[in-house]
């Protein structure tokens, strides 16, 4: 894509300047991407970006980009229009990958996935919920408490990593031997998800994701066995041993939603905290108003940092049936890209929407979907994680506070920060 050059006085970006399919348009700076959304926000319907030229063997490949929050959400709320099958990520998983791992709960479309959604959301029963509210307390306590123990530096690794994996594994029921195994398979499943890849790493890296997505398989289908001949109260009992109209997870089945469960509930939560350590040094003023009540702030101030890091950056959609949307004509088999980093960025919406504000109110913001079906399931576990943890980080003495910029995985898809350097002010005289 075209960058335009850096002047004394800063000029606003065109449309044509804009590729949002092109590897380069993500390693740019978070402000360039930001001015390139809102520039294709002032179109009058949704840009077509080509990923593929057609040739004599194959056809064109590409996508129109829903930018405006009006559209993320009509399309959200379409789901026999704008369909899920066959994924929501790019590239797509082979058919064969889909056979062995079974099909996530993301790319299913109903009745599939109410059938498999029912299931899961009535193994979250409000016994379940409560206890895993009290244990998000324990495990931020412990986690602050090893950190001014330990003094690590580092914020992703030490610190927001650990909550929502420990809270996960806990509510599973994961025992403690399969842990570290566990977290090492969801770095290997996960990492070098960025665009930014050697061809080296671009040939190894499917290997490697899959080898750790079968050993986490493994491992569920042994805890699933072992919790239907002694179910022991937690979500993996819950869910191989419900039956909700004749339905039960089967082992493809909870190895699928484990996954699901590991790779995007752990990786979009500690994004969140990441970015929200960044987000409140960044902006003293807030935090001091957090700090200064933080029962009465906390839950604007979660909403507001999921707002403006958006964690997923985006999914797309099969258009299954013609449909009129934001000023264009989709047709069956068009792929359209709902850009959620945009769609909370949106003028029409959201006053002074690049302001990082804890008090904002509607705050209609679009960080776990845009309604309809596939509306995250953890949001309620996420959002207690993040207050938990920070209701801990706020409180001690000695604040801390993150140093220089985060590191960026420079991702299409999701808004990862690989490391974030942090430090404890000094002790108040």
């Amino acid at each position: 894509m075209r960058v335009p050059a850096q002047t004394a006085e800063r000029r606003t970006l065109q449309p044509h300047e804009v590729n949002l399919a092109h590897p380069s348009f993500w390693q740019l700076p978070q402000a360039a991407r930001l001015e390139a959304f809102a520039a294709l926000r002032r179109l009058k319907r949704p840009a077509y970006f080509m990923e593929r030229p057609a040739s004599w063997r194959r056809p064109e490949r590409g996508f129109y980009a829903l930018v405006k929050h009006a559209d993320v959400v009509r399309a959200s709320r379409l789901p026999k229009v704008f369909a899920s099958a066959p994924a929501v990520t790019t590239p797509e998983p082979a058919r064969w990958v889909r056979c062995l791992f079974g099909e996530s709960m993301v790319n299913l479309d109903d009745p599939h996935h109410a059938q498999l959604r029912r299931v899961v959301s009535r193994a979250f029963t409000p016994r379940l919920l409560a206890a895993a509210e009290e244990d998000i307390c324990r495990v931020a306590g412990r986690i602050v408490d090893d950190m001014i123990a330990q003094r690590p530096g580092e914020f992703v690794s030490s610190v927001a990593s650990r909550m929502p994996f420990e809270v996960i594994c806990n509510l599973m029921g994961i025992p403690e031997h399969y842990r570290p195994e566990i977290a090492g398979q969801i770095n290997h499943a996960s990492e070098n998800v960025g665009v930014k890849r050697t061809l080296g790493a671009r040939l190894r890296m499917p290997g490697r994701g899959l080898r750790a997505l079968a050993r986490m398989h493994l491992m569920m289908a042994t805890l699933g066995r072992e919790r239907r001949r002694q179910p022991t109260g937690d979500l993996i009992s819950a869910l191989v041993c419900a039956d909700v109209d004749g339905q039960k997870l089967n082992a493809r089945q909870l190895g699928a939603f484990f996954s699901l469960l590991m790779v995007a509930g752990v990786e979009t939560t500690r994004n969140a905290i990441a970015h929200a350590l960044t987000l409140l040094t960044s902006n003293p003023e807030q935090r001091a108003l957090l700090t200064s009540d933080f029962d009465r702030y906390a839950d604007g101030a979660v909403e507001e940092v999921v707002r403006h890091s958006t964690p997923i950056i985006q999914f797309r959609r099969t258009v299954t049936a013609e449909y009129s949307l934001g000023g264009r004509t989709f047709r069956p088999g068009d792929k359209v890209v709902l850009y959620y980093a945009s769609a909370n960025r949106d003028e029409a919406v959201f006053t002074d929407p690049d302001a990082f504000d804890i008090t904002r109110t509607p705050n209609p913001h679009l960080g776990y979907g845009g309604g309809g079906p596939h509306f995250c399931l953890g949001a309620h576990l996420a959002r207690l994680e993040i207050k938990g943890l920070f209701r801990e980080l706020l409180s001690r003495p000695r604040a801390l506070r993150a140093v220089g910029i985060p590191e960026l995985a420079g991702s299409n898809f999701d808004n990862r920060v690989r490391a974030l350097r942090f430090t404890f002010d000094p002790p108040v005289a």
